[in-house]
């Protein structure tokens, strides 16, 4: 880790839609330092792909409003030209979508959509330099018999195959830093394990910096060096893998946690999950987004709460709740179980 790569600072992005403004993205702060893998959890809708898309000038429409500031490494990207991002898209940003089917060409060969990916971003690369360069990246990433499968179609793949071959694009041009949007969707959970075990050991070998999008919180646990876990389009809390696992202080990342099966604890006769629906990002509420789904909400949530520290010896453990402290570590659970309980209507004058 040699200091921030990727800078978000205060990030807002709106759409206009025949229905009224949509708010995808509201004040998002974040940032990804050189090699760590950086996760972005929640449910859909949360924002998580539209923060990822601003950053690469994806979502540059004319009906979209972007505020605030995106630097990778100092160079100012929501206010670069679009022939800036061009040469930073592929270069400095790799991209891996989230499905492998429809991001490549079906009419056009593997290998051959790798190698026009290099060439476009380095002059003087011959094309069979290119292609030969395509055919490493492909066995790098574990593609077996890889000049033999550079000649095949999209379609002649399977879908973990074509997940590599996306991999080995993204990787083509030494990125500095990747951008994984639920890579593994659309796998099965075998091959989900092996993509992501050889995405964790590229990035360890070539130091680039992963920002990983996901919904489970077992790739969280697995991958993750710091996690942003948002709702709403808002970060509603920030931590170490390791703190957010063992102390999570937001009511939405105790219903995540508690709706995960635990092969740890007897099995319960339902699966917990948060009551409600995610709010419409057409209306918002003016006060705490989560509050109406909340069992723990109380006045002060009719306001929005800042992203600041609970714990006051782990500033970088960041939450967005009116909560105190005690309140967040009595509520989340009994007997060290996390999950969203509902209070004891004798408890609720206690909380504020």
């Amino acid at each position: 880790m040699t200091g921030d790569l990727l800078e978000i600072d205060n990030l807002s992005v709106t759409f206009s839609t025949p229905d009224g403004v949509v708010r995808a993205a509201d004040e998002v702060s974040l940032t990804v330092r050189a090699g760590e893998i950086f996760c972005l959890v929640g449910e859909s809708g949360s924002g998580k792909s539209v923060v990822c898309r601003t950053v690469l000038g994806l979502t540059r429409a004319a009906n979209a409003r972007c505020h605030g500031a995106i630097r990778l490494d100092g160079q100012e990207l929501l206010t670069a030209s679009e022939r800036t991002m061009q040469r930073i898209r592929g270069a400095q940003i790799g991209l891996i979508p989230q499905d492998p089917m429809t991001a490549m060409n079906p009419v056009q060969r593997v290998g051959r959509q790798i190698a026009e990916q290099i060439r476009a971003h380095e002059s003087g690369v011959s094309a069979r330099a290119a292609k030969d360069r395509a055919v490493e990246l492909m066995t790098r990433v574990g593609i077996p018999q890889a000049p033999a499968r550079a000649l095949a179609y999209p379609h002649e793949l399977s879908g973990g195959m074509r997940q590599r071959v996306l991999i080995a694009m993204a990787l083509s041009c030494s990125p500095r830093l990747l951008i994984a949007d639920e890579p593994t969707t659309a796998l099965d959970v075998s091959i989900q394990a092996q993509i992501l075990a050889e995405l964790g050991q590229l990035c360890r070998q070539t130091g680039v910096a992963l920002l990983l999008v996901t919904h489970d919180f077992g790739v969280v646990a697995q991958m993750a060096d710091r996690v942003a876990v948002m709702y709403a389009g808002r970060v509603v809390e920030e931590a170490e893998v390791t703190q957010l696992f063992s102390d999570p202080l937001h009511p939405y990342t105790w219903g995540l946690l508690g709706s995960v099966p635990r092969l740890d604890r007897p099995r319960s006769a339902r699966l917990p999950a948060i009551a409600g629906s995610p709010p419409s990002m057409l209306r918002p509420s003016g006060g705490c987004d989560f509050a109406p789904r909340c069992p723990h909400r109380f006045a002060a949530c009719a306001s929005v709460p800042p992203l600041a520290a609970s714990v006051p010896e782990e500033p970088a453990h960041r939450d967005r709740c009116w909560l105190p402290l005690a309140g967040k570590r009595a509520l989340r659970g009994p007997a060290g179980a996390i999950g969203l309980f509902p209070v004891p209507a004798c408890d609720q004058g206690g909380i504020a």
